[in-house]
């Protein structure tokens, strides 16, 4: 017979802690790293982390992305007023 793996179940306790984590500046995101691309066994904590640092990408390039737009309009401006 064939042995089917089954992903092991997170408790509340274990989402807690992980959460808790997470919201450590720089712990927490090198946690998400670890997470998502170690050998630690837990499939539903690596796609979590995967999927946070794929979110976490996504806003980044976004607000990269806007704080550009804003500075070149800045600079657009000051430079149109002879204030550079």
């Amino acid at each position: 017979m064939e042995q089917q793996n089954t992903p092991q179940i997170m408790s509340v306790k274990d989402w807690v802690v992980t959460l808790l984590l997470t919201c450590i500046p720089l712990v927490g995101i090198i946690l998400l790293f670890v997470w998502a691309f170690g050998n630690d066994g837990n499939k539903i904590r690596q796609n979590w982390a995967k999927g946070n640092l794929i979110v976490a990408a996504i806003v980044l390039t976004l607000y990269l992305i806007i704080a550009l737009l804003f500075f070149g309009a800045f600079a657009a401006t000051a430079v149109s007023h002879g204030n550079y």
